[in-house]
C-alpha cells in the first residue's frame, strides 16, 4: 500500500485492515513528514487502536533501487502479497509553459513508472499463488476537460498531471487484460469529484463539497475479492459506483453503515457508472 502516511492511502489501510488484512504501508520515510501532516507511524498507531497489523516501510518510489526492492521487502515483512494498492502521488500543478523538466519526470514517476515497478515485480507471485488484486488510484481528472473551460483547467495547470492519470486509466485496462488468464484483477478506483486530502487542499477552495472517502475505499475493497473473470479492467468511482451497483457502504472501520452513495450533481458527465 503506497502513499499510506496520510489522505486516501492510510484511508484504504485502515479499512483494509479493519477487513483482516495485514497491511504493509509505505511512505518516504516512518517517522518524519515532507511538509504535510501525517506519518507512518501515525498510520500504523491508527490501525492497531482498533484491532488491526500494519508493518510500516520507508521507500522513496522516486528512487529506482528502493521502488525495486519494496515487493521483495514488503513480502519478507508480511508474507506473500494478495493486494497491491498503487497509490502514492504527486499533485503539484504548474501550466505547461513554466513547468520544470524535472517535474514532468516526477509526476510521471509516481503515477507511470512506480506502479509498473510494482505490478512487475508482484506478479510472479501473484501467478504462483493463483490469484492476486492490483488497484491503481486513479482521478477525475483523467476525463477530458469540459468547454467553456473553467479556471481549474484554464489556471491552475493540471494538464500533465492529468494526463499521467489518463495514461494510468490504459495502463490498469491493459494490465487486467494481460493478467486475466492468471487471475490476477486489476482496477482503479477514483474519486467521482474531489476527496480534500492535505495533498491536494491547496488546489481545492474551502468552501468545496469534497466527498467523504470512505466511499471511495468501499469501492476499493470491492475491487478485492472477486475473481478476476468477475471482475477486472474497471475504471470505478467512488459515488458513481456503489450508486449503480446499489452497494451497501461500509464506514472506514467496516463495521458503520453510510447512506447510499449519491452522484453530485457537478460530477463529470463522461464518467461511466458501472467503471466500464
Amino acid at each position: 500500500m503506497t502513499g499510506s502516511s496520510r489522505g486516501i492511502g492510510r484511508a484504504i489501510a485502515q479499512r483494509l485492515a479493519a477487513e483482516g488484512a495485514t497491511v504493509v504501508v509505505t511512505a518516504r520515510s516512518v517517522d518524519a513528514s515532507a511538509g504535510n501532516p501525517g506519518t507512518l507511524r501515525e498510520t500504523v498507531d491508527l490501525i492497531e487502536a482498533m484491532g488491526g497489523r500494519a508493518i510500516p516501510i520507508a521507500c522513496d518510489l522516486e528512487r529506482q533501487e528502493e521502488c525495486e526492492r519494496l515487493i521483495e521487502t514488503a513480502t519478507q515483512a508480511a508474507g506473500p502479497i494478495d493486494i497491491l494498492v498503487n497509490n502514492a502521488g504527486l499533485a503539484e500543478y504548474v501550466p505547461l509553459a513554466s513547468m520544470p523538466i524535472s517535474l514532468f519526470d516526477r509526476t510521471l514517476t509516481h503515477y507511470l513508472r512506480a506502479p509498473f515497478i510494482l505490478t512487475q515485480a508482484v506478479i510472479p507471485q501473484m501467478k504462483a499463488r493463483g490469484a492476486g488484486w492490483i488497484v491503481n488510484i486513479g482521478s477525475v481528472t483523467a476525463q477530458p476537460p469540459i468547454k467553456p473551460y473553467s479556471l481549474f483547467d484554464t489556471e491552475v495547470g493540471s494538464t500533465i498531471y492529468a494526463t499521467a492519470k489518463a495514461a494510468m486509466n490504459r495502463f490498469t485496462q491493459g494490465a487486467a487484460a494481460e493478467l486475466l488468464a492468471s487471475n490476477i484483477a486489476v482496477n482503479l478506483v477514483a474519486p467521482s469529484t474531489a476527496i480534500l486530502t492535505p495533498g491536494a487542499a491547496r488546489y481545492i477552495p474551502d468552501d468545496y463539497p469534497g466527498e467523504n472517502v470512505a466511499y471511495l475505499v468501499h469501492t476499493v475493497v470491492e475491487m478485492c475479492h472477486l475473481p478476476a473473470a468477475e471482475r477486472s479492467g474497471l475504471l470505478a468511482h467512488s459515488m458513481h459506483f456503489p450508486a449503480a451497483h446499489k452497494l451497501a457502504v461500509l464506514d472506514l472501520d467496516g463495521v458503520t453503515p453510510l447512506p447510499p452513495a449519491q452522484i453530485p450533481a457537478w460530477s463529470h458527465p463522461a464518467v461511466n457508472p458501472f467503471g466500464e
